[in-house]
């Protein structure tokens, strides 16, 4: 996946890829970057990717604690966003240029979006792994109350892929 060695190909692939199509931006949540907590002791973590991430695009990364931006091959660089959601979602529209813009999680980052209706449509890839107890990403999320509905499902290899929307 992701021009990887050692991937799949197929359904589940073929929705990974299509899901990069017409993506400007990307907000992601401080654990989605790296496994880091607290401030930055220094600059030396740059990500799970390796030096190409996947995203080719900037990425705005919610924290509580201010870094330099973080600019690595193949397009992508990372700004970190300590002032807010509606900050990250606006310095991540003017970035994106009328492209879309994605919101890569984790759980609590989309809940916030959720909650101040700023997502329009979702794709949830549901796999059958259990990984202990997690967070719940639709605890007390009334979607239909929201306005979403579903436009689609697609069964792949390894998750079912259902697409919500709003209106």
């Amino acid at each position: 996946m992701h021009g990887q060695n050692g991937g799949t190909q197929g359904i589940d692939n073929d929705l990974a890829a299509q899901s990069f199509d017409n993506v400007g931006a990307w907000i992601l949540g401080r654990n989605m970057f790296g496994p880091v907590r607290g401030p930055w002791k220094d600059d030396s973590w740059k990500g799970w990717w390796g030096d190409n991430p996947p995203y080719h695009t900037p990425v705005f990364v919610l924290t509580h604690h201010a870094r330099s931006p973080l600019t690595m091959e193949g397009g992508t660089t990372f700004h970190f966003v300590t002032d807010g959601l509606q900050s990250a979602l606006k310095k991540a529209k003017e970035a994106a240029k009328g492209k879309d813009v994605r919101i890569g999680g984790g759980v609590s980052v989309i809940r916030q979006y959720l909650a101040a209706d700023q997502i329009d449509e979702m794709h949830l890839a549901v796999s059958p792994v259990f990984l202990g107890e997690g967070e719940n990403l639709f605890s007390g999320i009334n979607l239909p109350k929201l306005g979403f509905t579903l436009s689609g499902t697609v069964p792949g290899e390894n998750a079912t892929h259902v697409f919500i929307k709003k209106g």
